[in-house]
């Protein structure tokens, strides 16, 4: 590639590196195939030249050869979960820097953007939405790029760079422009990727809403998994700000591409409208715990409401057949008394005893009446 060409590579380098927090990534398990021990991870492998694929080499060392056969030329390698003997190969071949071969064969790294010398080397988070199981899958991508080359390394199954392939060479014009037209069409899918996962994260806040005011048990722990979803899709995709903010602040002091800027720039508006979407589901979801709260609360408090008036009533009934035992056993207490047939009791022999005995009984049961009446007992 001429020096020419090497000028828009500079314009990506302006980024004023700031931390950011680090993104739980979640990858897919490879299938069978994908897992063969010994099988090259390499999944494309072209030369193009003017934008046109000129050769399919059968290895990273013929990818390297057919650059010296003329000018102009990029050798694009598209790898998937590969061995570390594997990248320690291409860093060989394309003179890639150690720190970032080694945080390609790491992963779990951060969304970044760094220069080493000629090398550009990106790391960006993918995400795609699985209806199955209604969550968020997240991916990472790793890209290094050089004059004359492009190596993108896939730790997911999204972005489909094979995708992303296909229109870059069904557009010459915009794949001759180099390495820049790889990243620029791998950010561009990246973000494409985000649209669906924005909307399938609405289906579920609306979901969620209409649980909350069910009183469906489990939406408490399903608004804190949903929760930490947004938090980490926004992890992935706040980062890309700052790198398309450096690009396009690079744009005239390095003569980028006028059909590049424009690009980016629309790929930019993208980003920034993912982001505004993710904070508004940040908010309404915090808006959405403390409804939750709320209403559990009103929930428990009917309930402790009704088991206190059960309890009262309880109570009340209670106090209405203590009463009613108590009326009851002043007469058999009396009864009992004179059931004991002794000789020596002189109202055994008296005329009058058995009538005093029944007038005694009545009348101790309709003072003890009267008493609990008085007291709201009966």
């Amino acid at each position: 590639m001429t020096e020419r060409r090497r000028a828009p590579l500079s314009a990506l380098t302006t980024l004023t590196r700031r931390p950011r927090p680090e993104v739980r990534l979640v990858p897919p398990a490879p299938t069978g195939a994908e897992s063969d021990a010994g099988r090259s991870r390499v999944v494309d492998n072209a030369v193009y030249s003017a934008g046109r694929r000129v050769a399919t080499p059968d290895s990273a060392a013929d990818s390297r050869a057919e650059l010296d056969l003329g000018e102009e030329r990029l050798a694009w390698l598209g790898l998937y979960r590969p061995e570390p003997q594997e990248l320690g190969e291409l860093a060989e071949l394309f003179d890639l820097p150690e720190l970032a071969v080694e945080d390609a064969i790491k992963a779990h790294q951060r969304p970044k953007f760094e220069r080493y010398g000629d090398t550009l080397f990106v790391v960006l988070k993918a995400a795609r939405y699985e209806d199955a199981a209604e969550e968020v899958e997240f991916g990472e991508l790793h890209l290094f790029l050089g004059a004359d080359f492009a190596v993108t390394v896939r730790h997911s199954e999204s972005p489909d760079l094979s995708r992303v392939r296909r229109r870059l060479e069904s557009e010459p014009a915009l794949l001759a422009k180099g390495s820049e037209a790889v990243l620029y069409a791998t950010l561009d899918a990246v973000v494409d990727g985000y649209r669906p996962v924005v909307d399938g994260l609405a289906t579920d806040i609306d979901e969620i809403e209409t649980e909350v005011f069910r009183g469906d048990p489990g939406v408490s722990r399903r608004i804190y998994e949903l929760s930490q979803e947004v938090l980490e899709f926004q992890r992935a995709a706040q980062p890309l700000t700052g790198i398309l903010a450096a690009i396009t602040a690079g744009f005239d002091k390095y003569g980028v591409d006028e059909e590049l800027r424009s690009y980016l720039r629309d790929v930019a508006d993208h980003v920034v409208q993912v982001i505004e979407r993710v904070e508004g589901f940040r908010q309404q979801l915090r808006d959405i715990l403390t409804v939750n709260a709320t209403l559990v609360a009103q929930r428990q408090n009917e309930e402790i409401r009704e088991l206190t008036e059960a309890s009262i009533a309880q109570g009340e009934e209670v106090k209405k057949i203590s009463a009613w035992a108590a009326i009851l056993f002043a007469p058999t207490l009396v009864g009992t008394v004179y059931g004991m047939n002794f000789d020596d009791m002189p109202e055994l022999h008296w005329s009058f005893g058995y009538p005093f005995a029944l007038l005694a009984m009545l009348g101790v049961s309709l003072a003890l009446y009267a008493v609990f009446k008085r007291r709201g007992w009966i």
